[in-house]
Parts: C-alpha cells; sequence; structure tokens
C-alpha cells in the first residue's frame, strides 16, 4: 500500500485527514466532469482544514491519497473495476485499476491509520434481500472497522429500515448531523427515526475519543448528514423515479450488484440531470463536515495527549 507523501506526514504530525471513496469517480460521474468534480471533493475537505486521502487501487497498487497522474487515470480508465474488499487481492495480484468502495475504502483508510472518511451514500440491505440475502458488504465491513463514516443515509433506492436493523444487530452505531431523522440520499428524510443527534463537529469528535474508553474503537460510526432542501430531490419525482426504476430492472433482469449502478443512471437520465446535481451537492457537503469532523479529533487526541 501506497501513502501520499502529504497524507503520510499529516499523520505522523497528528493533522486531520480525510479518506475519500474512489467509486463516485470511475462509476458514478460521468466523463468528462468525474476528474474536476473528484478535485472538487477533495478542495472541500482542504476548505474544512483536513487533508484529503482519495483511495484507489492503480497498477495493481493500492493508494491512500492520489497524485494528479493517478487521478486523472482512475478518472479516465474505461477498464477501472469496481473493488470491494473481496476483490482488492485479485485487482493487485492482476495488476488492476479500481475504484474502492465504502468498504474497501473504509479497509485501507484504516490501515493507513485514518479515522474519518467521506463519501455520498452508504451501501445497504437491498430490497427483497430475505430471498436474496443481497446485502452491501460495506455494514459487515463497518462491524469491524474503526472508522466513522460521513453520508447522506443510504441509498433510497435501498431497504432502508432492514439497513438500519442490520447496522444495529452489527454494533455499528449511527448519529444523526442535527437531525432525529435518518437521510435518504437525495431526500433528507427516509421516514425513519434515529437514536441519537449531534449538533458539532466537536460533539462528533468527543463521541470517537470515547471509544477509547469503553473499547469500541474496532467498531465503526456512521455520521448521517442530510441533505440540504435546496439540494433534495422533490419527493414526488424521486418516488416516481424509484417505482419506475425497479420494474426497469426487474424487466432487463438486473440483479445483485448491478442494481445500484443501474438505477442511479435511471435516475440520472429520466430525472434530466437533477440527481446527478444532488449527489454532487451532497458529496460535497459530507466532504466538508468530514473535514470539520476530522480537525476537531485531532485536535482533542491533541489536546489529550499534551
Amino acid at each position: 500500500m501506497l501513502v501520499h507523501d502529504e497524507v503520510r506526514t499529516a499523520l505522523a504530525e497528528g493533522r486531520a485527514v480525510v479518506a475519500l471513496e474512489s467509486t463516485i469517480i470511475s462509476h458514478g460521474l460521468p466523463r468528462p466532469d468525474n476528474a474536476r468534480l473528484a478535485r472538487e471533493f477533495e478542495g472541500a475537505v482542504r476548505n474544512g482544514g483536513a487533508v484529503p486521502a482519495t483511495v484507489a487501487v492503480i497498477d495493481g497498487q493500492a493508494r491512500v491519497g492520489l497524485d494528479d497522474a493517478a487521478l486523472d487515470r482512475l478518472a479516465n480508465d474505461e477498464d477501472a473495476v469496481k473493488v470491494s474488499v473481496r476483490e482488492l487481492a485479485a485487482v493487485t495480484a492482476r495488476d488492476g485499476v479500481g475504484s474502492t468502495t465504502v468498504a474497501s475504502t473504509a479497509h485501507l483508510a484504516a490501515l493507513a491509520g485514518i479515522t474519518v472518511f467521506a463519501t455520498g451514500g452508504l451501501g445497504g440491505v437491498h430490497r427483497g434481500a430475505q430471498a436474496t440475502f443481497d446485502e452491501s458488504a460495506d455494514l459487515t465491513t463497518l462491524s469491524r472497522t474503526g472508522v466513522l463514516v460521513v453520508c447522506a443515509g443510504v441509498k433510497s433506492i435501498l431497504d432502508v429500515g432492514a439497513t438500519l436493523e442490520r447496522l444495529e444487530t452489527l454494533g455499528v452505531g449511527v448519529l444523526g448531523y442535527r437531525t432525529e431523522r435518518f437521510p435518504g440520499f437525495y431526500l433528507a428524510d427516509s421516514g425513519h427515526d434515529l437514536g441519537w443527534r449531534v449538533d458539532s463537529a466537536e460533539e462528533v469528535a468527543t463521541i470517537l475519543a470515547a471509544r477509547e474508553r469503553v473499547g469500541t474503537t474496532g467498531l465503526g460510526l456512521v455520521l448521517a448528514n442530510p441533505i440540504t432542501p435546496a439540494d433534495a430531490l422533490d419527493r414526488d419525482l424521486h418516488d416516481r423515479l424509484l417505482e419506475s426504476g425497479l420494474a426497469a430492472a426487474e424487466r432487463d433482469r438486473v440483479h445483485g450488484k448491478d442494481v445500484t449502478p443501474y438505477l442511479l443512471d435511471w435516475f440520472h437520465r429520466e430525472s434530466g440531470g437533477e440527481s446527478l446535481r444532488a449527489n454532487v451537492a451532497l458529496v460535497r457537503s459530507n466532504a466538508r463536515l468530514a473535514a470539520e469532523v476530522a480537525s476537531a479529533y485531532a485536535e482533542q487526541v491533541s489536546a489529550g495527549s499534551s
């Protein structure tokens, strides 16, 4: 694993670092805008006072922090594959290029010593999972990886209620950022209550620090940051697109891990780009919040050790 020099130095000096997943670069955003937007997300982290560390696999090497050449390579390589934890060894052994999911980003970030990372939406339990057992590896990875994931909830195309139940079973805490309701990715409210609300980055940092005292540093945490009302999709439009997209996926016999990218593409095309606009806005917001949390946490760690 190669840790970028800037990231390595920041970690050694106890400064704030935020990991960023890269699936959105190769699979979630259209070319050629994806490279520009990826740099915007990194810029949002810097504006929040932290060092960005975009995670990916380039020519068989897991990287934590990308230089310009590596980021452009990932953004423009049509053969780049989506890499979760189970694919990491195969992709690296074959010198492949891969973009990391929430699960593999969490895994590699933790190995590098990064506590906070930002993404768009968390993976979860798929609709109909009681028959298919289709559940994202994001959930089980967080149950054994002590990172904080800042996200806009889970993608609304999933079974949100079942996902929250699985997170509870797996021991993964969920905090609502200035909300008592779990966000629904394109929507600020998924319709599900949350048990814990936090109102500042400092409060989140205090919770992160408290894990040391109770021995839960090996468990992940989810910080659910709702999309702003101005950026959210119209709920009626969202519901129509979800219904038609699920029907189209069934018609086209799309199953398993292919369902999520299929439905996200459906939303993008059928909404006239509105869903893409919302996606970019929520990732930018999550990156900035993650940086604020990482900065507050670094300050608390520094104060505690002095």
